[in-house]
């Protein structure tokens, strides 16, 4: 039950073939079994059975809310849960609990959702490996799984196990491996240069940024208010598309949201795909870009081709700009929202009373790791007077460049573009943290992040297994709110390669129903 679809549990659920408490326990006794993973902070067991029994009754009752009644959901720790610790795996917010829940939280639970717990994360999501928090760093589940090991047994041999695990991308690596281990149908992230597409790509599963405005903010601690955007993580696009629409809609909390978005509530099954045209942006094929990924980006172009779609190389001229230019404006409002956190009104405060100003600055020495605290310095450089103007100002300019770029590449027939989501396959945690984390983030997010800056919707679909046997990802990107055209065209993608799912080899044995039936490809990618 735990392997299929969350329209099909839901299905489930309402012929009685399962019920909310009996999911929910299967689900929390496979968290407990991948508790390894680190993939949660916090397990909120009491209110998740709680949940599932009320939504057992609505179902006895014949009043079931919807489609996420009684599914199992987890939240990435940087939204807000009224009576749940939420801490941004930072030292800053351990022990804090919020009086109330973000909006994307409140509307999953007013839907019937069952909340699992919360999931990990870099520190205040600054990170694309989930390495940073301070609960520790995220497995890759790929690690375990049954396809990389028989792969990569020749190489593990001799090796210390505790090592050699695989990063899971950040930051919301916890959602994504919560995901891929079946331990919930679908989870929120936030994606604010490619944090929901990054780990998507390396967990094998689905990862969808929503136009900017389409989905409310309120709630989500901020990291860059012009760029950040609560994601979704699921099995499929179409689960994707089931939680947008819950999702979607004006919130007068967030000004930001837009008052009457297109809801992409269902997506109709595209049969063909002749009238579309599929962009592949030059700019995109950089030196650093694995061979084994660009053949795979060269083969999902040609099978577009080969069923009658048009597609057309196009430029997006201002890419190379994306990464400083990201970088300045990251880091600068990041110093703005990081001020908050003062030892003053909420989280960490030192014990340092000399004067304010030296508690003030020891419990932010305290409270956030070299990371955060490197951001916040490099932010407040941009923003100072003298460099205002030379850098931030200039940075928005060029947004603007690269948001047109997208624009007019869109206004000359484009309907949707295809690109990798990241250079390559997840890699060894021991290899990852050999760089630091501004070289590792511009590396990892150099595909992701224009996105952002161009509030775009964009969605990571897994395409096949590499040679190692490890999920790649490839990015679909679409018309600011014409969400609903972008999933179809992935959904028909999907169908048409059949990603298989994960077998973790140390839980085949206690887990087997889980993983019910492999999909086999229909399409030879590998």
């Amino acid at each position: 039950m735990l392997g299929r679809t969350l329209r099909e549990v839901s299905a489930a659920l309402k012929q009685g073939q399962i019920t909310p408490t009996e999911l929910c326990q299967k689900c929390l006794s496979l968290i407990k079994k991948t508790k390894f993973l680190n993939a949660y902070i916090t397990v909120s067991e009491e209110v998740a059975l709680k949940q599932a029994e009320e939504s057992e009754k609505r179902y006895k009752k014949g009043h079931s809310l919807g489609d996420l009644d009684g599914i199992p959901i987890a939240v990435k720790d940087n939204f807000s849960t009224s009576g749940i610790e939420t801490t941004c795996a930072s030292n800053m917010l351990k022990g804090y609990v919020p009086p109330y829940n973000a909006t994307v939280v409140q509307k999953l639970l007013d839907q019937g959702a069952v909340l699992m717990g919360k999931t990990n994360l870099d520190e205040f999501a600054m990170g694309s490996g989930s390495t940073d928090g301070v609960f520790g760093p995220v497995k890759n589940p790929w690690s375990y799984s049954k396809q990389y090991r028989e792969k990569t047994k020749h190489k593990a041999h001799g090796e210390n196990e505790d090592s050699n695990w695989l990063i899971t991308g950040g930051s919301s690596g916890g959602s994504a491996a919560a995901v891929a281990t079946f331990t919930c149908f679908a989870a929120l992230g936030s994606d604010t240069g490619g944090s929901t597409r990054n780990p998507a790509a390396h967990c094998g599963v689905v990862g969808f940024k929503p136009s900017y405005g389409l989905v409310s903010r309120h709630g989500l601690i901020p990291l860059v208010n012009s760029m950040d955007v609560p994601g979704i993580l699921t099995r499929c696009v179409d689960d994707a598309a089931i939680v947008l629409g819950m999702l979607a809609g004006h919130d007068p909390k967030d000004s930001t949201t837009v008052q009457d978005p297109v809801k992409p509530f269902t997506l109709p099954s595209l049969t063909d795909v002749s009238k579309l045209c599929i962009g592949i942006p030059k700019e995109y094929l950089t030196p650093e870009l694995s061979s084994e990924v660009q053949s795979l980006w060269s083969k999902a172009a040609n099978l577009f081709e080969s069923e009658g779609a048009k597609v057309i190389e196009v430029s997006l001229p201002h890419t190379s700009y994306s990464i400083v230019c990201y970088h300045v404006l990251c880091t600068s409002e990041v110093a703005s929202n990081m001020a908050r956190f003062d030892g003053l009104e909420y989280g960490h405060r030192c014990d340092i009373d000399v004067s304010t100003e030296a508690m003030y600055a020891a419990t932010r020495r305290e409270g956030f790791n070299d990371v955060v605290r490197g951001r916040i310095l490099s932010g407040n450089f941009f923003l100072l007077k003298e460099n205002y103007e030379n850098y931030f100002i200039k940075a928005q300019k060029v947004r603007r460049l690269i948001a047109n770029d997208f624009v007019n590449v869109f206004n000359s027939g484009v309907d949707v573009l295809l690109t990798p989501t990241t250079l390559r396959e997840a890699v060894p945690y021991q290899e990852f943290i050999k760089e630091d984390n501004r070289t590792r983030s511009a590396q990892d997010d150099i595909f992701t992040q224009a996105v952002n800056m161009a509030g775009l919707p964009a969605v990571s679909v897994p395409v096949a297994l590499s040679n190692q046997g490890l999920p790649v990802g490839l990015q679909f990107i679409g018309r600011a709110f014409h969400d609903q055209q972008l999933l179809t065209v992935a959904k028909w993608f999907e169908k048409q390669v059949q990603f298989p799912v994960t077998q973790l080899q140390e839980l085949m044995d206690d887990c087997s129903s889980v993983f019910e039936i492999e999909k086999l490809a229909s399409v030879n990618f590998c």
